[in-house]
């Protein structure tokens, strides 16, 4: 799909969701009647199950019905937002997403479903810096040593993420290019199994948002060297930024979005919306996500979301193509 397909595309959802849909119709009295399933296309231990989970179990009691998490992994989340586009649009399937989700089609040919045209959104949840990892026990202290090293030793130094293409594989790609050095890349499935590589020393390092490395960092478990925003992490507010080692242009936000089935019914996604916004502005859901991960939310309105979308889509297709990056 190329941008300016994407464009058109997010041009005509844009009248969808901005134009008032509420004159329309209004959600069904009794919704939900029935369960909703959270499809999560990654498995749990990262941030996107624990989200949905959370998230779930505050509507379940708001509303008096469950909300099941699905998780359907592989293919960068392509598995799982592949079955929710498909999914009968009545309102009871949601995608819960990852930064993934953006990059996706500028990186695997042929998906079985339009990222844009097959997907209503709903909600950016959240983003949150990058965080570059290693274990405790390993001499690097600093992004200047694992720099060092990587010069010393080119094509040796391995590095986790969750998944070929992701934004963590993105940005290090751009500050390898930028300081000179190269890394070995090891893909894995998702930040679970990823976190479990770099404590078990398996990798020389690895990277994932804040919000999943966060709570290694603070118990020890976990060195962070160097984070990926335009400041500090809150939650670690004494690990620099790639900024302050010199990658000036080098930034990186994951995300957490949720989408619906296309030609899900937009009074639905309104309410659902609204009771989305409730949850995540109860205080300790906001102390949780915030403080404790350094979640940044954002709880944007649906046309905000597909703007962010068609944005990082922009720019980090860029990157794949300048870099061939393949999955």
């Amino acid at each position: 799909m190329d941008f300016k397909t994407i464009k058109s595309a997010a041009a005509a959802l844009w009248l969808a969701v901005l134009f008032p849909l509420h004159v329309f119709a209004s959600a069904p009295a009794d919704f939900p009647s029935k369960p909703v399933r959270f499809i999560v296309p990654f498995p749990p231990g990262g941030t996107v199950d624990p989200l949905a989970r959370l998230i779930g179990s505050r509507l379940s009691n708001a509303l008096g019905q469950q909300f099941i998490v699905d998780n359907r992994t592989g293919g960068s989340g392509t598995i799982g937002t592949g079955i929710a586009a498909k999914a009968n649009p009545d309102g009871y399937t949601y995608v819960f997403v990852f930064d993934t989700h953006a990059v996706n089609p500028a990186l695997i040919p042929n998906l079985p479903f339009d990222t844009l045209k097959d997907l209503a959104p709903v909600m950016l949840v959240g983003r949150a810096p990058y965080g570059i990892i290693t274990h405790p026990a390993k001499p690097y202290k600093t992004m200047g040593d694992i720099v060092r090293a990587a010069k010393a030793r080119p094509d040796t130094l391995t590095y986790g993420t969750v998944g070929a293409g992701s934004l963590g594989h993105l940005a290090l790609t751009l500050a390898g290019q930028s300081g000179g050095f190269r890394l070995v890349h090891v893909p894995y499935k998702g930040g679970g199994p990823m976190t479990v590589a770099v404590m078990g020393g398996q990798i020389d390092m690895g990277i994932g948002s804040t919000a999943l490395v966060t709570p290694f960092a603070n118990d020890g478990r976990m060195r962070v060297l160097a984070t990926t925003g335009d400041a500090r992490a809150a939650t670690l507010p004494n690990v620099p930024t790639l900024i302050e080692e010199g990658y000036k242009d080098v930034t990186a936000y994951a995300w957490w979005g949720i989408f619906a089935p296309a030609r899900t019914p937009p009074a639905i996604i309104n309410k659902l919306h609204g009771e989305m916004v409730k949850v995540l502005n109860l205080p300790d859901v906001r102390r949780h996500l915030g403080e404790q991960l350094g979640m940044e939310l954002m709880v944007s309105t649906p046309s905000e979301l597909q703007k962010w979308t068609v944005t990082e889509y922009q720019r980090w297709g860029k990157v794949i193509r300048d870099n061939n990056i393949k999955p």
